[in-house]
Parts: structure tokens; sequence; C-alpha cells
């Protein structure tokens, strides 16, 4: 008896895409088209620029919800919520997607950034929930058309390694691009990104004090192998994130804490 065939999957992989850009940032929209050869394309993103928002979610208000066209939602709140209403909501997804896909983010996010950024949240959100995710980032003055083109093949490749991806396996990627034409690609760990320490005193015209955080400068102590230094060397960098953040290294300071 002949064996009976694999069946043949009838549905494209379904791609949600999301940043903290904002739902009409120009490096989502130009990602958003590069990518839709690759899967049908359903974009739910801030209805305005969240950046270093983290994974914060919105709990104590409404969100609203505004349809923008054929596959495009904004919502008002912080790129976590966008993904977390679109894997929740009942009828804004046609089916659970296969992959998400948070940027083209205008700004790297190489080493500590990825605790602060937006992009990365909506990324892992979707890791939270089982479903494989890639954030992807370009510094600032890059060509966003540039960087979706450039995108397409690791999205393309991601895709197929996903169907080898075992059971309860749920991939969570970085990817950054350089400044420039990429000289290739580099598997990574994440560096150190150091920012500028500074919390700036003003005083307003009724003689109120208020602040401004953080300083513009940041520079990448040395770290072999990692995402930081890739960018510096004009590579692309691609490290994939833990949602496991415990660490053997403190036991046996814990266990003296503990008692």
């Amino acid at each position: 008896m002949e064996p009976t065939p694999a069946p043949v999957a009838t549905e494209r992989p379904l791609l949600l895409l999301s940043n903290d850009d904002g739902v009409h940032a120009e490096g989502l929209r130009l990602f958003a088209r590069a990518v839709a050869s690759l899967g049908d394309v359903v974009i739910v993103a801030p209805a305005s620029e969240q950046s270093t928002r983290s994974h914060a979610l919105t709990l104590h208000r409404p969100l609203r919800v505004l349809p923008l066209g054929d596959g495009v939602w904004s919502v008002d709140g912080t790129p976590a919520d966008c993904t977390y209403v679109a894997l929740h909501h009942p009828t804004m997804l046609p089916r659970r997607p296969t992959l998400v896909l948070s940027g083209i983010n205008h700004g790297a996010n190489l080493g500590s950034d990825v605790f602060y950024s937006g992009t990365v949240a909506a990324a892992r959100e979707a890791a939270f929930r089982g479903v494989a995710a890639m954030a992807l980032s370009m510094p600032s003055g890059a060509d966003p058309a540039v960087c979706a083109a450039l995108a397409v093949p690791f999205v393309a490749r991601l895709l197929r390694a996903l169907a080898a991806t075992p059971p309860g396996v749920t991939p969570l990627l970085n990817l950054n691009f350089p400044h420039g034409e990429p000289k290739g690609v580099r598997s990574t760990r994440l560096g150190v990104r150091t920012y500028e320490d500074i919390v700036e005193v003003r005083e307003d015209p009724r003689g109120r004090q208020y602040l401004w955080i953080g300083g513009p400068s940041v520079v990448h102590p040395r770290v072999a192998g990692s995402d930081t230094e890739a960018f510096d060397a004009g590579f692309i960098s691609l490290s994939a994130l833990r949602l496991d953040l415990d660490t053997d290294g403190f036991a046996p300071l814990v266990d003296a804490v503990a008692g």
C-alpha cells in the first residue's frame, strides 16, 4: 500500500506586525510591504510613539482601538498592549499568528536597551503567549526601505526554521542593522550599552521644578561576541533572548538570604 502523503498546508503564514514608533511610522509601513510576499500581514500598533515604555500594560483605563484599513489597527496603548490585544481580541486576527514581528524600529536596541525597549516588549509579549517573535531595529539615519529589504530573508529563514522547532520552544530574536551597508551577519549575545547618567533640574515659569533624565551620549564597552561589538564593526547582529531570567550564579547568596 502506498504511504499516505503528508497534508499540504493551505493557509499562508499569518504575520502580526507591531512597533513602538507608532502605527504611522515609515519603518513599520515599509517592513509590512516587504514581508507581504511571505504571508498574510496584520498590523496592530500604538496610536502614537511609545519608545522606552518597556513591557508596560495598560490596566487602569480603557483602551481605544481604531481600524485604519484592511488589516491595520491602531491601539492607544503600549507596544505590549498591542500584542496582547491582537492575540486575545475575538475578531482582530483571522487565526493565530505564525510569527510576530516588531519594527523596524527607528533607533538601535542593543545590550541593556532590550529591558527598556517597547519594540522588544511587543515581541516578548508574543513569546510569553507561545508565539515566535522577532524584534528588528535600525540606527537613526538609516534608510528604512533598505533595511526592510534586508530583513525579508531573515523572516523567510525564521519561518522555515519554525517548522522544525520542537513543540514548547518559542524563539524570541533581536535583530539590529548597523550604520551603512552591512559587512555581514553575526550571531551575538547582549553587550553593554551605557548612556550618560544625568538628572537635569529646571524650573517652569511658575517656579515649579521639573526634570529631564538621561543624557544623549552612549558608549559600548568592548564585549567579545556581543551585539554592540557587531554593530560597531558594521555587522547585522542577531541575538536570541531568554524569557527565563533566573541565574545560578548567585545561588550561595540566595541560600544565605533565605536562611
